[in-house]
């Protein structure tokens, strides 16, 4: 398939040459077997180019008034950034900002399309998913970043790197640094996926046995430098459960209180006041990791704001976060 302007590289469309390749096969192969389908990839990927030309064709976020006096000066750029964090600053916010988080929400349903029909072309759809993780995992770092530029405890140097690295996701579209722990994030959102809770004793032990077992070794380092940390063991709960800290402390007291030693699957709904504070998410379903991701994220910046118990970062944030230390480090 040909999609006018599809041959550009990702500085004029957004898609990468890859990324044009793949469709350009998928089309190909579509308009043999069915041709109503090609006609409808063909106008949705031709309305993805558009749309791409029309975000990159603003200037770099480096040129808006509100950071071209701040992109040299590393003592108020990180600083600066933050003020982008919440969403009451949506219109204080770089016009490309916002269009660029449109074109990957459109981007991300173009390829959800392609995913849907190349089902049982395993080939594809290894390729097709492969870029739905990256879209996921670019939405993402947006959260990683702020909670990095949040953190007084890096110098101002890394803070000025990593807001650095912010302005360029923002520009192009891609996180360059994240790319490099893009495998290990897929990793986990599987391994989880490939070991369902059990809950039993609501310890998580054997959850995080099951997910270790299907880790590289950085996760493994990762678990034993966060062994005291409370925030990252109440931010794992959640991750393995799929409850929120308030959810599962109602589920431990109420065990506890009924002398129960064990709760099963079917019974876990029966333990709680209300409707299940997060979706149920599995790895076969990159919209839901995300939703997934979202809810935490924001039951997070609500305790943060109301000073509540329990986790103020999710754990994917907390794991990126870790990573990027390490890879400063080194």
């Amino acid at each position: 398939m040909s999609i006018p302007g599809m041959e550009n590289n990702s500085s004029s469309t957004g898609l990468t040459d890859a990324e044009n390749q793949l469709v350009n096969e998928i089309g190909a192969w579509l308009k043999e077997t069915n041709s109503g389908e090609y006609g409808l990839v063909e106008e949705r990927f031709f309305h993805l180019k558009v749309l791409g030309e029309a975000v990159f064709s603003y200037p770099s976020i480096r040129e808006t008034q509100f950071l071209k006096g701040l992109i040299h000066d590393e003592d108020h750029l990180a600083d600066s950034l933050l003020a982008f964090s919440t969403s009451s600053r949506l219109l204080h916010i770089p016009t490309k900002v916002v269009a660029m988080k449109s074109f990957l929400v459109a981007k991300f349903h173009a390829f959800s399309l392609l995913s849907y029909l190349v089902n049982g072309r395993d080939d594809f759809q290894e390729q097709v998913r492969s870029v739905i993780y990256s879209v996921i995992s670019t939405l993402m770092a947006e959260a990683v970043y702020f909670s990095c530029l949040e953190d007084t405890g890096f110098s101002h140097h890394t803070r000025a790197s990593l807001a650095d690295d912010l302005i360029a996701l923002w520009d192009s579209g891609v996180d360059i640094r994240g790319i490099r722990h893009l495998s290990a994030l897929s990793s986990l959102w599987i391994a989880r996926d490939a070991a369902p809770p059990s809950f039993g004793t609501m310890d998580g032990n054997t959850e995080l046995l099951r997910i270790t077992m299907d880790m590289d070794e950085d996760w493994r380092d990762f678990l034993v430098d966060e062994s005291s940390n409370d925030e990252t063991r109440w931010a794992l709960e959640e991750f393995l459960f799929g409850l929120s800290w308030e959810e599962i402390q109602q589920i431990r007291s109420r065990l506890s209180r009924y002398g129960i030693n064990a709760v099963g699957y079917d019974e876990i709904r029966s333990y709680m006041d209300s409707q299940p504070a997060y979706s149920v998410v599995n790895h076969t379903d990159p919209k839901a990791i995300y939703d997934f991701f979202i809810e935490r994220r924001d039951a997070c910046t609500l305790r943060k704001r109301v000073s509540a118990p329990g986790p103020k970062h999710t754990l994917e944030e907390i794991y990126l976060k870790y990573r990027i230390i390490i890879e400063l480090r080194n």
